[in-house]
């Protein structure tokens, strides 16, 4: 195996252990039952969510799961 596979193949590793963590570390959607008991609130953080810490963690799992994709294919492909 060449250098570049193996420094590819960590940063593989890498964006798989952040994915964990993100996904770990973003909030619950437990609003269903709370829009039925008319406990969800209509605040500052609930209209801007995607400027506040929730929307920037699921923006950057969604560009960490990409960049998963995108590198499982090409580990797959054996491009290297």
């Amino acid at each position: 195996m060449s250098t570049l596979s193996y420094v590819v193949g960590v940063i593989f590793i890498l964006i798989c252990l952040a994915l964990v963590v993100l996904v770990l570390a973003q909030e619950g959607k437990n609003q269903g039952l709370g829009a039925i008991q008319g406990t969800v609130e209509n605040t500052y953080w609930g209209k801007n969510r995607g400027r506040s810490t929730e929307g920037i963690l699921k923006t950057v799992t969604v560009v960490l799961s990409v960049a998963f994709i995108v590198l499982s294919i090409i580990l797959n492909m054996h491009m290297f």
